[in-house]
């Protein structure tokens, strides 16, 4: 596929290590854990975090600059570590600047739309072919996993001005629901304790199909098919908020935890963002949610310095900000991205300005994420345990008990007792 060394190669009387590595977004980290489980049935050791191996995958994202720079970086890292190992690299800056990034030494490029082929190189390019027989000893090298991602559509039709995303992911295209069910009963046999829905634009699933799917008729089937003890599905947008997907969180499993979106609190920014909602509106969804999942957790992004804001633009996200009160914010300054409409637009709001709004914002959000932690104080929190006494709580919390016990891939009911600028503490409920 491409590489005709392979230097690193392993002896035969041990297995080939990858390190699959991930950038981005939940739908990167479930494509790569796909892509691990396929190594993984093929004899391979893989790890997720650099050090030396016999081989990399890695998962690229390229929503911003800063995600370009970070991707270079670490395949430098990578040719650091094992100078004579292969690097597999796909994903979205893959797809994006392919030429750019094959000048960097022992690279192959994998793009998205060959994204499937990426772990069938790395077996190529350790072992000399695809073909090596599934090893038995790791059909289920998964388990112990306490959170599996699965990727329920890709691509997205919505096109918004910043966004390189629907260039590089394509239009949407959704996984049949039978498939989704089948593969996260599969993750639940094998011992994970919570699924996580993702996609490109996990709301508007099924928006392409013409067999009735929809969000909520998926959420339905794993409710009704699977035994998952935990489904998360947070990664919404105000306009897929329905009566019908709401009705989903009555039952238990479901977690109270909604990523929605903002970018900016102006109409007019929104506008030429070419955002499907206004403020109004997305203000509307966040109270429909919160008055229909009592406790749940809401968190948003924002962009800072989009060409022609001004400072009353950004005053009136701040404004919303304080009213809504997220439970964490992820902030962005404004990058232009070649290929996107708003690359055609005057860049008009100067980097120190950007930087000083994305603070503004950042500091904001962080006095909303403390008086959330605070508010937690008392309450009883499901959590699952990802490793013996820390876990995330069904709204996304980060929580720490003192406990002799193991509990890795647990959920268990905690109380809080204590909150710090980093997540909770709890007891052990019973």
């Amino acid at each position: 596929m491409g590489m005709s060394a392979r230097a690193s190669t392993p002896t035969s009387s041990r297995s080939p290590v990858v390190a699959t590595l991930t950038l981005g977004c939940k739908l990167n980290q479930a494509e790569t854990q796909q892509a691990a489980r396929h190594l993984q049935q093929h004899g391979c050791v893989t790890i997720d975090r650099p050090t030396h191996a016999d081989a990399y995958l890695i998962n690229t994202c390229t929503i911003t600059h800063v995600a370009d720079r970070k991707a270079r970086r670490l395949i430098r890292l990578a040719n650091r570590l094992s100078p004579q190992a292969p690097v597999i690299v796909t994903g979205c800056y893959a797809e994006r600047d392919a030429a750019g990034l094959a000048e960097l030494s022992k690279v192959e490029i994998v793009g998205n739309a060959r994204k499937h082929e990426a772990a069938d190189a790395v077996l190529e390019a350790v072992c000399g072919t695809v073909e090596r027989p599934p090893s038995t000893a790791n059909e289920r090298a998964s388990a112990g996993r306490t959170r599996s991602f699965i990727k329920i559509q890709e691509g997205c039709d919505d096109v918004c001005a910043f966004c390189i995303v629907p260039y590089v992911r394509g239009r949407e295209r959704a996984v049949p629901i039978d498939e989704i069910v089948a593969t996260a009963q599969q993750r639940v046999n094998e011992g994970v304790q919570e699924i996580v829905l993702t996609g490109t634009q996990p709301g508007a699933y099924g928006r392409d199909r013409s067999d009735g799917a929809s969000a909520a008729a998926l959420i339905e089937a794993l409710l009704a098919r699977t035994d998952a003890p935990r489904i998360r599905y947070s990664s919404i947008q105000p306009q897929d908020i329905t009566p019908q997907l709401l009705a989903c969180w009555d039952d238990s499993r479901m977690c109270r935890h909604f990523h929605l979106a903002l970018q900016s609190g102006s109409d007019d920014v929104l506008s030429r963002m070419r955002r499907r909602y206004t403020a109004g509106e997305f203000r509307r969804a966040v109270e429909t949610i919160r008055a229909t999942v009592p406790g749940a957790s809401i968190t948003t992004d924002i962009i800072a310095g989009f060409p022609g804001e001004t400072d009353n633009d950004h005053q009136q996200t701040m404004r919303i900000m304080d009213d809504l009160r997220f439970t964490d914010v992820h902030v962005f300054p404004y990058s232009s991205r070649p290929g996107t409409s708003a690359a055609l637009l005057a860049d008009d709001v100067p980097p120190h300005i950007k930087r000083s709004r994305a603070a503004d914002a950042r500091a904001r959000g962080a006095r909303h994420r403390t008086a959330a932690l605070d508010a937690a104080l008392g309450s009883v929190q499901s959590v699952l345990f990802e490793d013996s006494n820390t876990g995330l709580s069904d709204t996304y919390l980060p929580v720490r008990v003192d406990s002799e016990a193991d509990l890795t891939n647990q959920i268990r009911s905690v109380n809080v007792v204590a909150a710090h600028e980093t997540g909770l503490l709890g007891e052990l409920s019973g």
